[in-house]
């Protein structure tokens, strides 16, 4: 029996995706490895929304190639997708696309049999797509629910439409019946992700059915809670407020990736929001959920974008104060409206004086983000744990303010867990981003 490794790059999105391509590997016949010195076959399944993403994927496969010449190694996802065609790339033993990913054990297949295959899916029948995954790359009692493919926002600086393609919702039982069996399986955290939750339904349906989604999802039986990754700022659903007010399944975390707050630079970037317009959101969310956390993204280097605008994104962080921000800066990406608004010479001279505007920006927010942990000392959550701290009756795990991966973390002292318990624990004091805790 032959061993698959799979080393997933990018989003949760694309974690998924690699789920779903072990769940096809283990059902062709091979065994699932952890290790990739191990592995026969190796997966880099890439990502490929910004130049610094392209990067990290043809590194990984080019080191994955040098430490382990004798396996073969399949470059798959976002990169493959939109590349494929195109790319020469004699390290690889095939390119594989993520538009139809039940084609994955005939590129199985062909790599046994010494082929080169170049597979770049067009959108698969739906009835092809599958929702069962065997195997969850999350830590234990967490799992990812992806609800809907690619975006019909087409945001002038963003290659998501022209990798993943328009929105494409999952139909809404197929949702609930694979939400049943993660909970049926002891997941306790679900994370709900599409690149814009709030546009579910709408390809499907004429409308969103967002907010009616949740209110399904909430109501099924089992020990367990919802989490929303992401919600575009211009579609909010104000609808899901007083659900989530009343449904405590619901986590009342809210990522709005903004990306910007200078209406210039917004309608640019082909949004409608301003400064006071998304202000009066966040005040929106806050009036009706006083404990919400809110987490949003701010794009630096935008064309156009100079010290005035940078001002008004500076005045909306700090009006703002959200509890968790992050940051890139704009990467000019062929193919997408925004490539041709100003050339590679310009770009570059933009580009420095953006990681200035970014280092600025990430040292104002860290201050907010400390002083916005305060706010649970003395307090009583549950957490779910994430792993020991060697040696010490110590543990790394999440409250509801902290999702998976990006922000913050819970120091708890306890005995005798194990990642994935769920314990209620006491906030006795915050360090920095972080929290600490004792479990009662």
């Amino acid at each position: 029996m032959e061993k698959i490794y799979i080393e997933s790059l990018g989003c949760a999105k694309n974690q998924v995706d690699s789920e779903i391509l072990l769940t096809y590997a283990l059902e062709s016949g091979y065994e699932r490895t952890e290790s990739p010195a191990e592995a026969d076959v190796i997966v880099v399944n890439t990502c490929a929304f910004i130049e610094d993403a392209k990067k990290e994927s043809i590194d990984t496969v080019l080191s994955m190639r040098e430490a382990y010449p004798k396996a073969r190694i399949i470059l798959s996802g976002c990169l493959a997708q939109r590349y494929g065609k195109e790319m020469e790339f004699e390290e690889v033993d095939a390119i594989f696309g993520n538009h139809d990913l039940s084609l994955f054990p005939e590129i199985l297949k062909e790599t046994e049999a010494e082929h080169h295959p170049v597979e770049v899916p067009t959108y698969p029948d739906p009835d092809r797509e599958r929702d069962d995954r065997s195997i969850l790359l999350s830590r234990p009692g967490c799992a990812y629910l992806k609800i809907s493919e690619g975006c019909n926002h087409c945001c002038s600086y963003c290659a998501i439409p022209i990798i993943r393609g328009p929105l494409r919702s999952r139909p809404f039982e197929k949702i609930i019946e694979e939400a049943k069996r993660l909970i049926k399986e002891g997941v306790y955290e679900i994370s709900v992700i599409a690149q814009d939750l709030g546009a579910y339904g709408i390809d499907l349906y004429g409308r969103s059915r967002f907010t009616e989604l949740m209110d399904a999802l909430s109501s099924l039986d089992g020990d367990f809670v919802l989490r929303m990754l992401y919600i575009h700022p211009d579609t909010f659903p104000m609808d899901l407020l007083p659900l989530v007010k009343e449904r405590k399944r619901i986590l009342p975390y809210f990522d709005i990736p903004v990306q910007h707050a200078d209406p210039k630079i917004l309608r640019a970037m082909g949004r409608t929001g301003s400064r006071q317009i998304y202000l009066s959101l966040v005040d929106k969310i806050r009036e009706c959920l006083p404990d919400a956390v809110i987490r949003t993204t701010i794009m630096l280097g935008f064309p156009g974008e100079d010290e005035e605008t940078f001002e008004e994104v500076k005045r909306f962080i700090s009006e703002g104060r959200f509890d968790w921000m992050g940051s890139f800066t704009y990467s000019r990406e062929e193919d997408t409206p925004a490539y041709k608004m100003r050339n590679k010479r310009e770009h570059d001279k933009a580009h420095k004086a953006a990681q200035s505007y970014q280092k600025e920006l990430m040292e104002m927010q860290n201050v907010i983000s400390e002083e916005r942990m305060h706010r649970f000392v003395g307090n009583t959550y549950k957490a779910i744990i994430e792993e020991r701290i060697e040696g010490e009756d110590l543990y790394f795990g999440r409250i509801y303010a902290q999702a998976p991966d990006v922000d913050g973390l819970t120091v708890i002292s306890a005995k005798d867990l194990k990642p994935g318990d769920v314990v209620a624990v006491k906030i006795i004091k915050s360090m920095g981003f972080d929290l600490d805790a004792v479990a009662l």
